[in-house]
This record gives structure tokens, sequence and C-alpha cells, in this order.
């Protein structure tokens, strides 16, 4: 890793973290029903246009998706830990919200798409909820929704080209109907405070 790239990863922590901190101390608002979205200003935007492949093999972009709320994690299918930890979470919180869970597509987006292929990234969603959408896609079009929504994720160093791991972002977005951002999660947030910031939205 050269000292420009190691430079470039240490500020995107930087920013993640204070994001994440700054929102669920309330410090930055979390966006309301008047429209008000936990954003700093000056600050790069999260969120934007793209396109993908969904975990059926239908080519999606962010239109597809207007009209819910979105709950977006960004990982891999042979993640040993982080991954399921936290799609168990989106599980958890969709069986929770019971009827309002119709406002609200969990995504999980894939950080690893030479291996996460649709066959492969749509059994892992539906192992844990069938509401889950798994979303893959050629590296460049992963690439770019990595950096509309500030996410990371990058191989480890390693001779194995099949078995390895890849450090990637930890959060959970909530993006609103319209596709602005609501709120940051840090992993590890309790499924009662996702709950609960979703349904305040309601």
């Amino acid at each position: 890793m050269n000292k420009v790239f190691a430079y470039a990863v240490a500020l995107f922590v930087v920013f993640g973290v204070t994001v994440a901190a700054l929102v669920l101390t309330g410090i930055i608002p979390s966006a309301n029903k008047s429209g008000r979205s936990g954003i700093i200003v000056g600050a790069p935007q999260i969120g934007g246009e793209f396109t993908a492949v969904n975990n059926k093999g239908k080519a999606v972009s962010e239109k597809d998706f207007q009209g819910k709320m979105m709950l977006i994690f960004f990982g891999y299918t042979f993640c040993p830990d982080v991954c399921p930890t936290e799609m168990q979470t989106f599980a958890q919180v969709m069986d929770e919200l019971g009827d309002d869970a119709n406002s609200v597509t969990p995504v999980f987006i894939t950080i690893d798409p030479v291996r996460d292929t649709v066959p492969v990234i749509d059994e892992f969603v539906q192992a844990f909820h069938p509401s889950i959408v798994g979303l893959t896609g050629t590296e460049a079009q992963i690439d770019h929704i990595k950096k509309a929504y500030r996410a990371y994720g990058q191989k480890a160093e390693g001779d194995d080209s099949e078995y390895y791991l890849v450090d990637h972002t930890s959060f959970t977005y909530l993006m609103g109907a319209d596709g602005v951002l609501i709120n940051v999660f840090s992993y590890g947030t309790t499924l009662e405070e996702i709950t609960k910031t979703i349904k305040e939205q309601i």
C-alpha cells in the first residue's frame, strides 16, 4: 500500500467515523418528515445514481428503489462474521417492523463482485430474509456505487486468488424514499435503535 493510498484510506475512515458518531449522538440531526437530512454541509454527500444487477439477475438502478426507504449494507458473501451478523439484524428489523416493513427495502451490496455472482448473492440474502435485495455487477459498477456512498472495500493482501478476505466499511445507511441520507448506523447498533429510527420516518 503506497503512502498516497494509505492517506486516502485514513481520510475516509476518519470521515466515516465522524459522520456516524455525529449522527448517532444527535449532533447532526437525522432527516425527519419535514425533509431535513443528517448531512454535514460542505462534506461529500452520500448516495446518488447507480446501476447494478440484483440477486435475480435483473439490471436495476437507483430509480427502482424510489418510493421506499433503503437500509443499505456493503459487504461480501464470503465474510466470516460482520456481514452475516448485519444480515441477521436486517432480518430481525424487518420482522420487528411488521406492516411498516412495506416502507423499507433492505439492500446488501457486494464489494466482491468477482466471487459474488448472481446465484451466490441470491443464496446468501435469501438465507436471512426474503425481503433482502442483493446487488452485484461489474467491478466498474460496484466501484461507482462504493464511491457514491463513500464505502470502502479492499481485498486483503495474499497469494490465494480464490480464498481471501476483504476489508470493508461496516456502516449501515438508511436512505429516505427520495434517496437522501437519513442516518448512518455503526456496526453493532441494536435492532431496536434501527427500528425506532425507521418508524420515526413513516
